[in-house]
């Protein structure tokens, strides 16, 4: 197996100590379209639109938390909203929430289930390690289906070329394809840890069901890692 390495950096562990992130590495096979994910993604919409209400989105906990280091950042967490709280919202809108593919469609259900802005991309396009950090002023991030995206003050994971992914959305360079016979799937719990293993174990039920994953690597780390370095072996 290969390693790659995912840092946090100092700035990140600074303003949220009590971070944490699951990653998932395997081998998937993608569609365009899977009836029984839709089947299950409409059945919790369904659910969820008449049980919830719009205020209650931002008091989730992982949607909470993530817009609370948006404003430590000195970002405005209702202009660039975290891509989770902006699925939640589309949902109780009752607009048609989007249909990309089965990867994507995917990872969007985990995220209205449990709140988690989830970074989804095609580990064969990343180069070398990744560092999460915070976005800088002019730092070029095309954002997927959005164009340029002003990722100052995010936290933003970055590869040797550049960012690939914020919460608010990914970027076009690494983002997940029909032809993605790889995947890295990324879920942040600014909340902490509470959560998080249930929400990776379910992904990756998912993605066993629907995406035929295999070879499934999956780690759990936090900042508390000595030097902030955690070492993440992945095929």
């Amino acid at each position: 197996m290969n390693t790659r390495n995912i840092t946090i950096s100092d700035r990140i562990a600074a303003i949220c100590p009590e971070f944490h992130v699951a990653a998932i590495a395997c081998k998937v096979r993608n569609s365009p379209h899977n009836t029984g994910l839709w089947q299950e993604i409409e059945a919790f919409c369904s659910r969820s639109s008449s049980t919830h209400k719009m205020g209650d989105i931002n008091q989730r906990p992982a949607i909470h938390a993530t817009r609370q280091v948006y404003k430590r950042l000195g970002k405005d967490p209702s202009r660039y909203r975290p891509s989770a709280e902006a699925l939640c919202r589309r949902m109780l809108k009752g607009q048609e929430l989007y249909r990309i593919n089965t990867l994507v469609d995917l990872i969007n259900l985990v995220s209205l289930k449990t709140g988690y802005s989830i970074g989804g991309f095609d580990e064969a396009k990343i180069q070398g390690d990744l560092v999460l950090g915070v976005g800088e002023a002019g730092e070029k991030f095309e954002a997927i289906g959005r164009g340029l995206l002003n990722i100052e003050g995010l936290p933003v994971y970055r590869d040797e070329l550049g960012g690939i992914g914020t919460p608010t959305s990914d970027e076009e360079r690494t983002k997940i394809s029909s032809g993605t016979t790889r995947l890295l799937m990324l879920i942040n719990g600014y909340s902490g840890k509470e959560g998080l293993q249930e929400a990776t174990d379910y992904s990756a039920d998912l993605l066993k069901k629907y995406a035929g994953a295999k070879e499934l690597d999956i780690g759990l780390f936090n900042v508390t890692t000595p030097g902030g370095n955690t070492a993440f072996s992945i095929f």
